[in-house]
């Protein structure tokens, strides 16, 4: 691979990269705007198509959706570029946050000041996103019935993890029935192999990370919290579908509710804990920066050797980082390519119209969940971010603004809100 002729998509990963504040959901929107339309690197049809891929694999979406665009745009070397350039900045900040900034409730309330148009900004992104992706995916009597009714279940049963692998699985079956229309889909032109050594590797760690993991804790290892940690961070990262609304509630029983059970207790006495508030304040402050929320497992990993040296700390947060973010990487470096070439056949051309289906009225739904959030603030603060939704739609739509600037322009008056 010629790196050189992939240095403006890289620039333009860097740039995304500050900017992607918002989540998943609001990271696909950005993408729409930044990687389909502005610079054309990938077609409408080959984001959904990856989006649809992402959400069928356990790990961060995300991630792995910017990871799928570096593969097709310059194979797997330009991947693992294009995750490092996206993972490094977040996971950076999350462990200053832990060695430092946590330290005073006064900053984490002015940088929460700071951000406090970023959701309802994110929210615009997600629907013009959403509308745009629609004229695509929508366009006949199934598609529209599968929509609906995905649309409705994405409002009773958002946070239920395993509900989008379900719905992707029964969108692709629905629209396998007919056997006489072929969708105007794109298949690739080129061949792809298949390279086994991401899995490979994803099963030789989680067999030997779970292995010495056991063993450090019961011959009580002068560092066995850090055996731990990976261990906890790659089954982590192996076993979660759903995002950071899922990965909080698992940390939470893992460091909070497990170290007070009498009999975890007994069996585990140097178990490792950490402070339910500094957890909640770590996963409030990971959606307050640019970035993966995954990044979160950076400010965790710190945490959970607080009561170790800054060195430990550095070290843990080091862990936490790579170890939760590497399966999924894994995992998708590996099925990617099989993703591809399946894509070649009919019943898959004629599953990926469901699928879109599936997808748009996944992000419907993520908008409808995130709206959701403003029957309980005030008439004040829902007219602002009212007027800060229908303002960001108008300027994606109408305007040339680049991304970056209209992220900026929002921190801006953020900081001047009160």
């Amino acid at each position: 691979m010629k790196l050189k002729k992939h240095i403006s998509f890289l620039k333009e990963v860097f740039f995304y990269t500050l900017t992607a504040f918002g989540g998943p959901q609001g990271h696909l929107g950005m993408i729409q705007k930044t990687f389909v339309e502005k610079r054309n690197f990938i077609t409408q049809n080959e984001l959904l198509d990856f989006f649809s891929f992402c959400q069928l694999l356990p790990g961060a979406s995300s991630t792995q959706l910017l990871g799928c665009i570096g593969y097709k745009k310059g194979g797997i070397i330009l991947s693992i570029i294009t995750l490092l350039i996206w993972i490094f900045p977040a996971c950076i900040l999350m462990c200053l946050l832990s060695l430092f900034i946590i330290q005073s409730n006064n900053n984490h309330l002015q940088l929460q000041n700071l951000f406090v148009f970023i959701k309802p900004m994110s929210i615009g992104f997600l629907i013009y996103s959403a509308i745009k992706t629609s004229k695509v995916a929508i366009h006949n009597f199934i598609t529209k019935i599968i929509f609906t009714i995905s649309f409705i279940l994405c409002i009773f049963f958002f946070k239920t993890p395993w509900l989008f692998p379900i719905l992707i699985l029964l969108g692709g079956c629905i629209t396998n029935i007919s056997k006489k229309r072929i969708p105007d889909i794109e298949t690739p032109k080129k061949s792809h192999k298949l390279f086994w050594l991401p899995l490979i590797l994803f099963l030789f760690l989680f067999i030997s990370a779970g292995f010495v993991s056991e063993k450090a804790r019961t011959e009580e290892w002068k560092n066995r919290k850090m055996y731990n940690l990976f261990e906890n961070f790659y089954r982590f990262g192996s076993i979660v579908f759903g995002g950071g609304d899922v990965l909080m509630p698992m940390m939470l029983d893992q460091y909070v509710a497990r170290p007070t059970d009498k009999r975890t207790i007994e069996k585990n006495p140097n178990i490792i804990k950490i402070n339910k508030e500094d957890l909640l304040i770590g996963f409030g402050m990971v959606r307050a920066i640019p970035g993966p929320i995954f990044s979160v497992g950076s400010y965790v990993g710190s945490m959970a050797l607080k009561e170790e040296s800054r060195e430990k700390q550095l070290i843990g947060s080091i862990i936490g980082s790579i170890a939760l973010f590497l399966p999924g990487i894994l995992l998708m470096l590996f099925f990617f390519p099989l993703f591809q070439i399946l894509k070649k056949y009919v019943f898959i051309i004629r599953a990926m119209e469901g699928i879109h289906a599936v997808i748009v009225a996944f992000m419907f739904g993520a908008a409808y969940f995130l709206c959701s959030y403003y029957t309980m603030i005030s008439a004040q603060k829902l007219f602002f971010d009212i007027g800060i939704i229908i303002t960001t739609l108008l300027l994606l739509q109408y305007s040339r603004i680049p991304t970056p600037l209209i992220v900026i322009f929002f921190l801006c008056l953020g900081f001047f809100y009160r």
